[in-house]
């Protein structure tokens, strides 16, 4: 996880030639800094934290606007300040002064934060190549292009990158120069990444800004679009303190008052750099791109290759139980016997396929690569745990976690975080427990820490206010009732039992425990694909399979804005990664492939038909109490003490 961050000024931004629309609503009074920015970026990436300049000019002195030729210097964001060689060399004066000496100017700023879990050698964004190419970068590459286990994926990132034609840039025409060269366009190679990414490259050789955000919003980017009042561009991968509008209240849902950041739409922008043939002045024209990669593209549009069931396949669906162990499927579905337990569980193919796609997707969030660890010893090797998960002991956080015992080494110990507003006596701290002691029942040789993390709201109001700040642009109570409890869980900061190895935990010391793990394993994603909100159950009641299968697109189409961007900020303020297996590429392929009917059945009750296959999967893994849990929201930890956070959040008379 990393934090990445650019400011343009001096630049005239025209959105008319892409989809993305500026409120016309009043402008916040916000105000923010370099500093700002860095210190919220440092918590997302304690490694390291780095920034580059990019200067642009043009000679307005030239006769022909057509023969300007527009040059960009690379620098350290330091030397721009305390460099008078540099200074001089650039006509004598800082940018600001460059348009009275004849230059027109523009300033951009990268700024890197990082936490580093790839590659041997130590590193430090932003990436600068031998060509003048900068990159800031905050992802995983897991699949579509090649990273050896030794090295860092940002730095194997840059080197394709820099190895791209121009196509695709605003001033390109034409057909693709390096056609049949072994070469690829910057759109081509963002859109070939398998894994969460957000990115932001300065391409030399086109003099273009590409920027975007892989198409599930699995890292956070926000935008501020120029304005009278701040005509900086700014993207971030989170929104500073400082930039929370203190003065207005928090919407009671989606309301119209204008936020001073907007969540960038998941896609690929370029951002052209020009001087204005009227006054000389530099504008950069944004332009959205198409993905390059028809499988992503699919997955996109999310069809499924079937949702409207015929009598005779929905009759054997119907009559299939979790609670007996033989499972009837319609005849034209594959059917596996599956041992577990005493008994034998007939389970379908597609159940099968679903549970090999999440093993491959915990596995690869899983690999520990070889890393250059400065400052992080252990003195014993089952002392290290390097993977947790955001635990509540429910069926997605079961699957995750018995998938985890699977894919990782046996030596290392695994953290299960659950946070409780009510103590011992909250659901989510009830249904953990018992979910642990499962996990002990199939894995007693794993070391399983349940680390108990106990919060007061009446001793939260100053972190209220920095969570506020985190999940901006979001701003109604639900976000930030989510994004307490999972801001909270991240940290890791809590309590376990004296001996968490026994099965009984009751009347136990509890001793003070911090998680020391980066990666944190969150099931995101699981009720939207498998029909797990009680959302799911009235669209279905009102519309059948077709109202169903819209209102799971619909949710898809819109994780992005409504789920990603908020979780990743919460989760990452801690100097953890957020890693969703559920939201794996080829997982998502997998359920999509599976008629609508076998991923769930919502005439059956809670905790039978919802998540169906889920609950199937469950039973393989041999977590039978965990397939039959009835769904329970994050938010429901914390949706009793809903009043009492609006008056934490209420402005001061």
């Amino acid at each position: 996880m990393c934090g990445i961050a650019l400011i343009v000024s001096g630049i005239r931004i025209d959105l008319s030639s892409s989809t993305l629309l500026q409120s016309l609503n009043p402008e916040p009074l916000v105000t923010v800094s370099v500093d700002d920015l860095k210190a919220a970026l440092r918590r997302r990436g304690p490694d390291s934290l780095g920034s580059k300049k990019i200067i642009l000019q043009y000679n307005k002195n030239l006769s022909s606007v057509d023969d300007r030729e527009l040059v960009s210097v690379v620098t350290d964001d330091a030397e721009i300040e305390n460099d008078q060689s540099f200074l001089q060399n650039c006509s004598n004066g800082k940018a600001g002064n460059y348009n009275q000496l004849g230059y027109s100017v523009g300033e951009l700023l990268f700024i890197g934060a990082t936490l580093q879990l790839r590659g041997l050698n130590p590193i430090i964004q932003p990436f600068v190549d031998s060509y003048g190419n900068v990159l800031i970068y905050n992802g995983e590459i897991f699949g579509g292009i090649h990273v050896e286990s030794d090295r860092n994926d940002g730095e194997v990132l840059m080197q394709t990158l820099g190895n791209c034609c121009s196509c695709g840039s605003n001033g390109h025409t034409g057909p693709c120069s390096a056609a049949g060269h072994g070469c690829s366009s910057v759109p081509n190679v963002f859109s070939t990444i398998k894994g969460p990414w957000a990115i932001i490259y300065w391409q030399e050789s086109s003099r273009t800004l590409w920027f975007g955000r892989d198409a599930f919003g699995r890292r956070s980017l926000v935008v501020h679009w120029p304005t009278v009042k701040d005509s900086r561009f700014l993207i971030s991968s989170v929104s500073p303190f400082s930039s929370v509008d203190q003065s207005s209240d928090f919407e009671v849902e989606n309301g119209t008052h204008h936020n001073f950041w907007e969540e960038l739409s998941c896609g690929i922008y370029s951002l052209s750099m020009d001087a204005s043939k009227l006054d000389g002045y530099l504008v950069g024209e944004v332009k959205n791109h198409e993905w390059g990669n028809a499988m992503l593209l699919e997955l996109i549009k999310w069809e499924r290759v079937s949702f409207n069931p015929k009598p005779n396949e929905l009759h054997g669906s119907l009559n299939g139980t979790l609670e007996g162990q033989h499972h009837m499927y319609p005849a034209s579905s594959d059917i596996m016997t599956f041992e577990s337990g005493p008994n034998q569980t007939m389970i379908s193919l597609p159940a099968h396929n679903v549970l090999s796609a999440l093993r491959k997707s915990v596995m690869l969030r899983a690999s520990q690569h070889r890393i250059f660890e400065a400052g992080r010893c252990y003195s014993r090797r089952e002392e290290h745990v390097p993977v947790a998960v955001l635990f509540s002991g429910g069926l997605d956080s079961m699957i995750l976690s018995a998938l985890l015992d699977e894919c990782l080494d046996p030596s290392y110990g695994i953290d299960l975080l659950n946070v409780s507003f009510d103590g011992q006596s909250a659901p989510d701290r009830i249904s953990a427990k018992a979910g642990v002691k499962e996990l002990r029942r199939i894995a007693p040789l794993r070391r399983w820490k349940l680390v108990e993390i106990d919060s007061d709201l009446s001793k939260l109001t100053l972190e209220m206010k920095h969570v506020m700040s985190l999940i901006n642009p979001a701003n109604t109570y639900m976000d930030l009732n989510i994004g307490v409890a999972l801001w909270l869980a991240a940290s890791g900061d809590g309590w376990v039992s004296e001996r968490p190895s026994t099965n009984s935990d009751e009347n136990q010391q509890r001793l003070s425990y911090k998680s020391e793990a980066r990666i944190v394993l969150v099931g995101s994603g699981a009720d939207e694909q498998c029909a797990g909100y009680g959302r799911h159950r009235t669209k279905y009641r009102c519309g059948g399979w077709h109202g169903l299968n819209e209102e799971m697109k619909l949710d898809m189409q819109r994780i992005w804005k409504r789920n990603m961007g908020r979780d990743d900020r919460c989760i990452a303020d801690n100097g953890k990664e957020a890693r969703f297996p559920f939201l794996d590429e080829d997982v998502i392929r997998v359920l999509l492939d599976i008629p609508l009917w076998e991923v769930t059945n919502l005439d059956q009750p809670s905790g039978t038909g919802d998540k169906k296959i889920l609950r199937e999967v469950a039973q393989m893994l041999g977590l039978h109490e965990a397939a039959v849990l009835p769904k329970r929201a994050i938010q429901v930890c914390v949706t009793s003490s809903c009043f009492y956070l609006s008056q934490l959040c209420m402005p001061d008379p």
